[in-house]
């Protein structure tokens, strides 16, 4: 045990079924976000950030140290805002309001988050996050990287690294990205605006 944890899923292992089934998100909580967790811990002795938490280490840290804990800040997020599928699931309130004023409807900024998810080259994220005027953006990040280090506010994320969906849907990453609606718990999103 060290200072960070492996997260403890809010829901079963099999909750997300079948948008994500129990056995990638087995391998991707237990083994993927397992081993970045493992991976810091032998870091950090020495390193400067044995008091520092996952954003500081993300907006400050270079090499395996920075890889390792945005890979943990980014999984945090993505698995703490899902829940059970739900037909029609969409935002409400302030953040559909958000969603409308910035993108001009739910519809087109599903669209546009789509299509950075699909076109980011190679592994990373696609976020929506809020800038310091509350305006909200779109945008892809490589590898650990995290929309904190533009000074930006991440609201919601999807994992395009294969091991988010390859078990799943194969090498079909906009088939995922475009199943994922179903399992975002808004209310999770809503409040990190």
């Amino acid at each position: 045990m060290g200072k960070f944890e492996l997260m403890t899923l809010p829901y079963a292992v099999d909750a997300l079924e079948p948008v994500i089934s129990k056995e990638t998100v087995g391998f991707h909580h237990g083994k993927h976000l397992a081993g970045y967790v493992n991976n810091l811990h032998e870091l950090l002795s020495g390193s400067g950030f044995e008091d520092a938490t996952l954003e500081e280490i993300v907006c400050k840290a270079s090499g395996g140290m920075l890889n390792n804990a945005g890979q943990i800040l980014n999984h945090n997020l993505y698995f703490e805002q899902f829940c059970a599928p739900q037909a029609d699931n969409a935002p409400s309130g302030k953040l559909a309001e958000a969603i409308v004023r910035d993108f001009g409807s739910f519809e087109a900024f599903k669209e546009a988050f789509q299509k950075k998810g699909a076109t980011l080259f190679g592994s990373g994220w696609v976020w929506l996050s809020a800038d310091q005027d509350g305006k909200l953006v779109i945008t892809q990040e490589a590898n650990a990287a995290n929309p904190i280090q533009k000074g930006l506010k991440p609201l919601l994320t999807f994992d395009v690294w294969e091991h988010a969906y390859y078990l799943d849907y194969q090498n079909r990453r906009p088939d995922h990205l475009a199943a994922l609606w179903q399992i975002i718990d808004w209310q999770v999103i809503a409040g990190r605006m």
